[in-house]
């Protein structure tokens, strides 16, 4: 794979998340044809976090978001855009919590994870290592 792979989609409604991790899916096929190999470890943190990240995004932040994914030498790059200028909060969580869990599996998923505001709105970056 010489030069890196990317796809872009705007998300929204009751199927975003299931879309998004279409598009990771996608992005792994992509590889394949142009003789690159994506671990499956990978891809299946891809799909989860992606799930999370615009899961979040479509229900704090108005309902709309976009998708970046970028396949790297070093891994996957993957950018979700909303119109929330509010960072992600994580929150305390206990036994019996229905959620607050998901910011807490996407840091231990990926090597990276950023937020970028430009007061309209923000970008949660992150980055899933090719070698798990």
């Amino acid at each position: 794979m010489a030069a890196p792979i990317r796809r872009h989609c705007d998300i929204h409604g009751p199927y975003a998340a299931a879309r998004a991790r279409a598009e990771v899916h996608r992005l792994v096929q992509e590889a394949l044809l142009a003789g690159g190999l994506v671990d499956q470890a990978v891809e299946d943190d891809a799909a989860l976090v992606v799930s999370e990240l615009v899961g979040n995004a479509v229900r704090h932040a108005g309902g709309v978001c976009s998708l970046d994914l970028s396949l790297e030498p070093d891994g996957l790059d993957i950018d979700v855009s909303d119109s929330s200028p509010e960072p992600p909060r994580p929150r305390a969580t206990d036994t019996t919590s229905e959620g607050g869990r998901g910011w807490g599996i996407v840091a231990r998923l990926t090597s990276e994870l950023s937020v970028q505001g430009d007061g309209r709105g923000k970008t949660v970056h992150a980055h899933i290592d090719q070698a798990h």
